[in-house]
């Protein structure tokens, strides 16, 4: 109990420090800058303190599960064990065999994305302000499904040992390419959905996912080949989001022309 203690102390000694520069600047800028008193203070100082026990106790909790939990799951899933469990272990694994690990990517991409929170206070946001036109839920399914698609392709990048930057370049020619035929509506948001997706809760699995990749399969380096994951889940909501978008206003605008069809 006492090590537990002294642990969380410690993380929470950091936390303040980090967190102590954006508090000086706000003051700052109150009171020397703008020169007004702040507004319900004690409401302020409640929740500053409550972001500070937060963040240590988020910490906490990612260097005793998240982080070890996404790495012992890849490392289980890419044993030879469990992959050709009857066959001679010396036979070299295709990437073939590791569906498994493609799966389990695609899952947790999706399932963290759809409980981010930050991906919810903008979905929330964007249906207030276009008034119902963006549908929050469905802007949360379409980014989590270009995480879920990006995860799952990502892993097998590590697997297959290919280059990080071709997937890279090939993701936002067709971003590009989409940008020109998407709605101005859903621009902005689109590319704001691949920020939110890399936030608290989908960042330490799938970076632990990547690294423990890296670490299980052989001839390859966790340094080089374990991050890059974190660029899939950013990238392809993009493209999720601008294809929810076209795929909407070309079904709206079939709508509308059925019945104009249909009176000649």
């Amino acid at each position: 109990m006492s090590t537990w203690l002294a642990e969380i102390l410690s993380v929470f000694l950091a936390t303040l420090r980090d967190v102590a520069p954006i508090i000086i600047v706000i003051v700052f800028f109150q009171l020397v800058i703008i020169r007004r008193p702040f507004t319900h203070l004690k409401d302020l100082i409640i929740g500053m303190a409550y972001v500070i026990l937060g963040i240590t106790f988020f910490l906490v909790g990612l260097d005793k599960a998240l982080f070890p939990l996404g790495t012992v799951m890849a490392e289980q899933l890419t044993s030879a064990d469990f992959i050709n469990p009857s066959t001679d272990q010396s036979i070299s694994i295709a990437w073939q065999d590791y569906i498994w690990v493609y799966v389990f990517g695609a899952c947790i991409g999706f399932a963290t994305t759809l409980a981010e929170p930050s991906l919810i206070a903008v979905a929330i946001k964007a249906s207030q302000i276009s008034a119902g036109a963006i549908n929050a839920w469905y802007l949360r399914i379409a980014v989590s499904i270009g995480v879920a698609f990006g995860i799952a392709l990502g892993t097998y990048r590590i697997v297959s040992g290919t280059e990080l930057y071709l997937y890279i370049i090939a993701g936002y020619i067709i971003v590009i390419i989409q940008t020109l035929f998407a709605p101005k509506l859903i621009i902005g948001l689109a590319y704001d959905s691949g920020g939110v997706t890399t936030s608290t809760v989908t960042v330490p699995l799938v970076t632990a996912l990547g690294i423990g990749l890296a670490s299980s399969i052989p001839g390859r380096n966790p340094l080089m080949d374990g991050f890059g994951l974190i660029a899939f889940a950013s990238l392809f909501p993009i493209i999720a989001v601008l294809a929810y978008a076209q795929i909407t206003e070309w079904f709206s605008q079939r709508v509308t022309n059925e019945p104009s069809q249909k009176e000649n």
